[in-house]
């Protein structure tokens, strides 16, 4: 083979920092929304390069990214931090989600075809049968691949929407909301039957009743937000 078709293979510096920030970037909003990183945490640099393993350049510049996101704010020339928590972000984000999510599944209700249908499916299928929680002997954690495969049966019900703009949103706000989740995972609450829940809302759609969809689903948010509610305040009410 010719050396000059090799070195097309070979990346450039600017494609393998462009890489290099987008590793940092998805490992950070993964700690971030799992809860790993706490809110209101100090982000150092330094210490994020042990963290990740790689170098300052990428993780600032994933930083930066992470601030538009709104997950990080930056400190006046004091670097950055992970952002607080508030009822009142909590409930902007909630409030949009539920505008957003009830167009594109209204959309996706009406549009959807038998490839979204078995799509779905499948992707309910799964998360059925995994665990929501895994023991270990620290003691009991979420299981990551379980939400991982949540948020993708609630972007399968949206899936079908032909706005990416809007599946966007909704993508971006569940990341967000997910966070606020994870932060009242710290909290003492009921049991809570998420198989029946999605199993409803999945039943709902595939019926293409697109009325009943949207209510199962603005149902399952409630509860999850009374969840939240209860937790944030004993949060935000505590002494610091």
């Amino acid at each position: 083979m010719p050396v000059k078709n090799l070195e097309l293979s070979v990346p450039s510096e600017e494609d393998a920092g462009h890489s290099l920030t987008i590793r940092a970037y998805s490992k950070l909003r993964a700690q971030i929304i799992s809860g790993a990183l706490a809110p209101g945490q100090r982000l150092k640099v330094e210490t994020l390069r042990d963290l990740i393993e790689v170098g300052a350049t990428p993780i600032r510049e994933a930083l930066s990214l992470l601030t538009s996101d709104g997950l990080v704010e930056r400190l006046d020339k004091r670097g950055f931090r992970v952002s607080e928590v508030s009822l009142a972000e909590y409930d902007d984000l909630h409030r949009t989600r539920c505008w957003f999510e009830e167009r594109a599944l209204r959309e996706s209700v009406g549009q959807g075809d038998q490839a979204w249908e078995d799509r779905l499916v499948l992707v309910h299928h799964r998360l059925r049968r995994l665990p929501r929680t895994l023991e270990d002997g620290t003691g009991t954690h979420s299981n990551p691949e379980w939400e991982r495969m949540h948020k993708l049966f609630h972007m399968s019900l949206l899936s079908a929407s032909p706005s990416k703009t809007l599946l966007q949103f909704c993508d971006q706000l569940h990341d967000r909301l997910n966070r606020y989740r994870s932060v009242a995972a710290v909290g003492a609450h009921a049991p809570r039957d998420w198989k029946t829940e999605h199993d409803l809302i999945a039943e709902a759609v595939l019926d293409r009743n697109a009325d009943l969809a949207v209510a199962r689903l603005m149902q399952h948010y409630s509860r999850t937000t009374d969840i939240l509610l209860e937790t944030l305040t004993n949060l935000t009410a505590a002494p610091k």
